[in-house]
């Protein structure tokens, strides 16, 4: 599916970049030509005009019907005339015999005959042709006993909007196969987040209907169980409706927990922005925590800087409190010892809740963030965890635009920490 998705997501952008390249080129090239073209027309009205003025200024000499050709290299000058074209001009009588010519240049006379025979083939005033492999331009104009017709190379110019579109077709194919392999690489990065995503929730659906079952399976064993004593007292079968009421238990908080992480993403929840002592916070946190770490034979000790306030919502501050000092408890062996404190890091204030015991390790702090992922899966069952509290916890801080992260050493130690912004 991420592939299809990933290819159409490629196709999608070469097809866009190609049309976007090819309208671009296409404007550069007509934009090209009509200059060139226009440059041509200019130059070719200029070498009539030029040739019409003569050498004196007057009417120039025309071959055998005016005075004869004008000897090569004699021709009359004109500054703007470029002077890599070639450029001759003849003379016809009425009936399109060849009666005169002129050029600065020296040419075969069979050129100017094949020459004339193309243009007049035309029919036209004006026209293009290709003879001995040149591209030539004609303008024919009307003389008093006859008509002339002046004649110009382009095949440079020619060549010019042709070396262009190969140019454009290089870089265009060019720049197609780098997109290629760039759209290629921006693609997938761009569909990793997706895929992600969906793979989180494929295993939070799995996940999910995992530790449902469970209980679900309990309840099911325990009520087939009461039915097949029907005849016996409640009081007799007790112990199996107290199984039932403790995985309905159960379950019920496992439905509350994911209901409060799916409001959490859809940000149904909004933060509050009133400022509250996050200080008092945290000690009533540690003051009903107290009696059960005193049960648990668990050293504890706190240092709380008085008087720090952040701006957000106090009792989900104090849910994350709750799950982190819940954790520690749980995870700190018999006669171990936990430690919470509470001060002011430049415009932040850090929480830190940490605890001895077996560690997390290295392989398993990337993932303890997420939903229902669990170092020891046995004991976490056997206490009622369910891998969703530090979701919870990390759901909250992030809407409160901070930040939370753990460090733990295996066999020693681990410690999480709670960094919130103090101004809002």
């Amino acid at each position: 599916m991420f592939n299809k998705l990933r290819t159409r997501f490629l196709i999608v952008n070469l097809v866009t970049i190609s049309i976007i390249m090819l309208v671009a080129f296409a404007a550069i090239y007509i934009f090209t030509y009509r200059n060139v073209q226009a440059d041509i027309y200019m130059a070719l009205h200029r070498i009539a005009d030029m040739q019409e003025r003569g050498p004196g200024g007057g009417q120039g000499p025309r071959g055998s019907g005016g005075g004869g050709a004008m000897p090569a290299g004699q021709g009359p000058i004109d500054p703007y005339q470029p002077e890599r074209s070639v450029s001759f001009m003849v003379q016809t009588d009425a009936s399109g015999t060849l009666t005169g010519k002129e050029s600065k240049f020296t040419m075969d006379d069979e050129l100017y005959t094949a020459a004339l025979k193309e243009a007049l083939s035309q029919g036209k005033d004006t026209g293009q042709f290709t003879l001995d492999g040149s591209r030539w331009i004609f303008m024919v104009k009307p003389a008093s006993s006859g008509q002339q017709l002046v004649f110009m190379d382009i095949t440079a110019q020619q060549q010019i909007l042709t070396n262009l579109i190969y140019t454009f077709a290089a870089v265009g194919l060019l720049t197609l196969v780098i997109l290629y392999f760039t759209s290629r690489y921006f693609a997938g990065r761009s569909i990793a987040p997706v895929r992600e995503a969906f793979d989180k929730q494929k295993q939070f659906i799995a996940d999910a209907s995992h530790e449902l079952k469970t209980p679900l399976t309990i309840i099911n064993t325990n009520a087939d169980v009461l039915l097949a004593n029907s005849e016996d007292t409640i009081r007799n079968q007790a112990k199996w409706l107290q199984y039932i009421k403790s995985e309905t238990e159960r379950m019920t908080r496992l439905v509350g927990d994911l209901l409060y992480l799916t409001e959490m993403d859809d940000a149904r929840t909004r933060k509050l922005h009133s400022r509250f002592n996050m200080s008092e916070a945290v000690e009533n946190i540690i003051l009903t925590m107290e009696s059960v770490l005193f049960e648990k034979n668990i050293s504890f000790d706190y240092d709380i800087q008085p008087e720090l306030t952040v701006p957000g919502n106090p009792e989900q501050i104090q849910q994350v409190v709750m799950i982190l000092l819940d954790n520690a408890v749980k995870y700190t062996n018999p006669k171990g010892a936990v430690h919470i404190s509470l001060h002011k890091q430049n415009s932040d204030v850090l929480l830190s809740v940490s605890n001895t015991g077996e560690g997390i390790a290295a392989e398993h702090l990337a993932r303890i963030f997420d939903r229902f992922y669990r170092t020891d899966t046995s004991r976490a069952r056997k206490q009622g965890g369910y891998g969703l509290g530090l979701a919870i916890a990390r759901s909250i801080v992030d809407q409160h635009q901070g930040r939370i992260y753990v460090n733990s050493v295996v066999g020693a130690s681990t410690t999480f920490y709670v960094q919130l912004p103090r101004m809002a």
